[in-house]
């Protein structure tokens, strides 16, 4: 397990001041993340649940956490269990679909 801190620069804002993640060894996937406010208080912690792909040979998440401990509320997300299709690992984009025009047009006002 590696751990990674970031704090927000100086003369910047940002909502979290600090944020710590805990990334593992051997998928390089961050598992888990400590997510403090501006007075340094443990505001929310995420989760993510590590799950192996064995058909295509590489590890995902399974269902990612999130929880607030001020408020006392959580949200799961991603739970892969309730996709209509697998994820498609084959998928060659366009240079064209990351171009601001394409970024334009995929907007909704």
């Amino acid at each position: 397990m590696w751990e990674v801190q970031g704090n927000v620069k100086q003369g910047q804002r940002h909502i979290y001041a600090q944020r710590n993640f805990f990334v593992d060894e051997d998928s390089w996937m961050i598992n888990l993340a400590d997510h403090y406010d501006g007075r340094g208080t443990l505001w929310r912690v995420g989760e993510g649940h590590l799950a192996h792909n064995y058909v295509e040979k590489l590890p995902g998440y399974a269902i990612e956490t999130l929880y607030d401990l001020l408020a006392g509320r959580y949200i799961a997300l991603g739970m892969y269990t309730e996709e209509v299709s697998a994820p498609q690992y084959d998928f060659v984009p366009s240079y064209n679909q990351f171009t601001p025009a394409a970024l334009r047009a995929a907007g909704v006002r």
